[in-house]
């Protein structure tokens, strides 16, 4: 067991399946010589050389394309984006190329692609440079939406979703690539759509994902101290969903809470909200809840952020608002 940052864990991930598979190549804005615009690709140019770790220019429709195409005709590409943000303007390629292709041909293609990048709040960059993506893309059949909190499922994760033969969206964030977490030395692979529950409790359900975790962890233990049991569960997959482990919580706690980045209207958690409601009404003794960002584009200053993200007392007052019912 080593302890590694989650840049070497996603770095350990792409390596070994491209030591394992010749036709996995990585393709990005400085992904190369510039070992990566956040050092997770580094070195990987000196090991597996310029025509499987390839520079492109910035042009993200572009280059998001040329994986497509390179997926169809038998490779495994992986396409980073510096950021989300940028993968806008490949929105096309992705919802109606890389999405739809399977079907439109009457599985003649399949398009086993990996597309990732920082996802989310990057601290003190603006409504433009902080997006959560999340719900533009897990709307679409066709395509899988994965993303992860800790270093162990970042490498598990991210092998599962390159071997997949389906395009999956996989989410990170450039404010936990430094983190440290423990990491087998041996091989894992962590199935996609399968959630973890990082804390049991028998009180209410707070489900999240990426590195909201974090924050609501702290809220867990902050509840703990007033005397109610939180359980987390960290879907990890957001298409497809774990409903079974969703399900089976929520069945035992009777409370719901979602707390994720992004926005409360037409957000992932609203689905999962919807879901819930429809599974398991006869069970819950109060409304399921969201604690998003609040309505206004991301601002830039960083008390405006602060007031603008899903806090911990804001999780900590619907948990209250749920259980208190």
């Amino acid at each position: 067991m080593a302890m590694i940052q989650i840049r070497e864990a996603l770095r350990q991930a792409m390596q070994e399946e491209m030591r394992r598979d010749d036709s996995i190549f990585l393709m990005g804005e400085e992904v190369a010589h510039y070992n990566g615009a956040y050092k997770v690709s580094q070195g990987m140019l000196e090991e597996f050389g310029e025509d499987r770790v390839v520079d492109t220019p910035i042009a993200e429709g572009g280059f998001a394309g040329l994986g497509i195409g390179a997926a169809m005709a038998g490779m495994r590409p992986i396409i980073e984006f510096m950021t989300w943000n940028f993968s806008l303007v490949a929105y096309d390629q992705v919802v109606n190329s890389a999405a739809k292709i399977f079907q439109m041909s009457g599985g003649q293609y399949s398009v086993p692609i990996v597309f990732r990048g920082p996802n989310g709040l990057a601290e003190n960059l603006g409504s433009q440079h902080s997006t959560s993506v999340d719900s533009l893309f897990a709307h679409f059949p066709g395509l899988k939406v994965v993303t992860y909190a800790t270093a162990y499922d970042a490498k598990g994760l991210l092998k599962a979703a390159i071997r997949d033969p389906n395009p999956v969206v996989f989410l990170e964030s450039e404010l936990t690539y430094g983190i440290k977490g423990e990491v087998p030395d041996e091989e894992y692979v962590i199935p996609l759509g399968k959630a973890d529950i990082k804390r049991e409790g028998k009180d209410v359900t707070l489900i999240t994902w990426g590195k909201q975790l974090f924050v609501v962890q702290k809220a867990a233990e902050e509840l703990a101290a007033q005397g109610i049991d939180v359980e987390i569960i960290d879907l990890r997959s957001l298409r497809p969903l774990d409903h079974e482990t969703l399900f089976n919580s929520v069945a035992k706690t009777g409370r719901a809470v979602i707390s994720h980045e992004g926005f409360l209207y037409a957000g992932v958690g609203a689905e999962i909200a919807a879901r819930i409601q429809e599974a398991c009404f006869d069970v819950l003794d109060a409304p399921v809840l969201r604690v998003t960002n609040r309505d206004v584009p991301q601002p830039y200053s960083t008390n405006l952020e602060k007031l603008v993200m899903p806090s911990t007392d804001r999780i900590i007052d619907a948990v209250r608002q749920v259980v208190e019912r």
